[in-house]
């Protein structure tokens, strides 16, 4: 069997489970790291506590205890080996209160024998950990090498990209974000506001049902424009310049029409003669020498439209945006993820005036007065 006792909080519970609680204490076994150099020292003190024990009966105690821990590979016998690199996060506390979980005396007589976790002996991740005194991203100390020292949004590019940007990588990301904010009444923020009226007390609610309003209308086309010029670029020939591009966005819009599909990234329901935005990421893209094929076949895109579609269209901002996302490297739909991560900030931005200021009752209001009941055809 084995036992996953990694953090200083599961690997006390576990000692209080096998009856050595004093375990938990003692130096040598402080901190984690401690316990994986002296890994086969527990396994024979934990075997020694459990080994007159049913396999099932040790497995239900740990579970409520709140310990990880699972089956070996081996059918015979009841040994057990304690794993120092298994996180405690895969499974949850099934400690029940009023009773401390024993593996060391007899059966309890509600154990289940029948029930066994599906559990492995360690879960991957290369992003975050912690013990008692240190929190770890990527390797580097959050107190120590990052507070202080990397701005959230050159944070956010580092975890998701696994490498730190450039200067003018992290120019550009923070921009994209910026822009990506906010954008005023919109459904989303309309569902957050509407949410936060009904649930007041559920401000993670509010966010939420913002945030899932994100689609291929609102925020989705940051990654719909990424995709389609990945795609485009997938099957072109080298693009050396401008009239390269040009030639090959007059073959992307000629297939989109004969396809009848919507070209992404062009066109905004407020902007009609040009989405600020647009040329605020070209000029940042540009000077900070971070200006890739994909916003350059965007930008030719928006050169040759008119004579494919017959009328003038601007590029939207979350157009923009995918564009700049994807020339950062990011696949499409890691897009959409970024669209998101910066319009929780807006979200929570007016969830946060709905409290000041509300006005979630004058819009519940407004829709309830003007409702009108349209009676479906008679029942047969």
């Amino acid at each position: 069997m084995r036992i996953g006792a990694d953090r200083d909080t599961v690997f006390h519970r576990s000692c209080q489970a096998i009856g050595r609680p004093e375990l938990s204490g003692a130096p040598r076994f402080a901190p984690h790291q401690a316990r994986g150099a002296k890994q086969e020292e527990l396994d024979v003190l934990i075997s020694h506590r459990t080994r007159a024990r049913d396999r099932g009966d040790v497995l239900t105690c740990m579970q409520e205890a709140g310990v990880p821990a699972g089956r070996g590979r081996s059918s015979a016998g009841t040994t057990t080996r304690s794993t120092a690199t298994c996180s405690d996060s895969a499974a949850p506390s099934r400690r029940r209160s009023g009773r401390t979980a024993r593996c060391d005396g007899p059966p309890h007589p509600s154990a289940d024998r029948t029930q066994e976790p599906l559990m492995s002996s360690t879960y991957r991740t290369g992003l975050g950990t912690s013990d008692l005194h240190h929190i770890r991203l990527m390797g580097q100390d959050v107190a120590g090498d990052l507070m202080g020292k990397v701005s959230f949004g050159e944070l956010a590019f580092w975890m998701v990209a696994g490498r730190r940007p450039s200067d003018g990588e992290s120019a550009l990301f923070n921009a994209v974000l910026v822009a990506l904010t906010d954008h005023g009444l919109t459904p989303m923020v309309i569902a957050s506001r509407m949410t936060l009226t009904s649930a007041p007390e559920s401000i993670q609610g509010a966010v939420a049902s913002g945030l899932l309003g994100g689609g291929s209308r609102f925020l989705g086309v940051t990654e719909d424009v990424a995709r389609f010029l990945a795609d485009g670029l997938a099957g072109a020939a080298e693009l050396r310049d401008e009239s390269d591009y040009d030639a090959r966005a007059m073959q992307l819009l000629r297939q989109y029409r004969e396809r009848r599909q919507t070209i992404p990234g062009l066109g905004h329901p407020v902007h009609k003669e040009g989405d600020p935005r647009t040329p605020v990421i070209y000029e940042i893209a540009a000077r900070e020498g971070v200006l890739g094929p994909h916003l350059s076949l965007l930008a030719a895109v928006e050169r040759v439209h008119p004579e494919v579609l017959g009328r003038t269209l601007p590029v939207n901002g979350a157009g923009v945006c995918g564009a700049a996302l994807a020339d950062l490297g990011f696949s499409p739909e890691l897009a959409r993820g970024f669209a998101l991560l910066a319009r929780t900030a807006g979200l929570l931005a007016h969830v946060a005036e709905e409290m000041r200021d509300p006005i979630g009752l004058q819009l519940y209001r407004a829709v309830d007065e003007r409702a009108e009941y349209v009676p479906g055809p008679p029942a047969d």
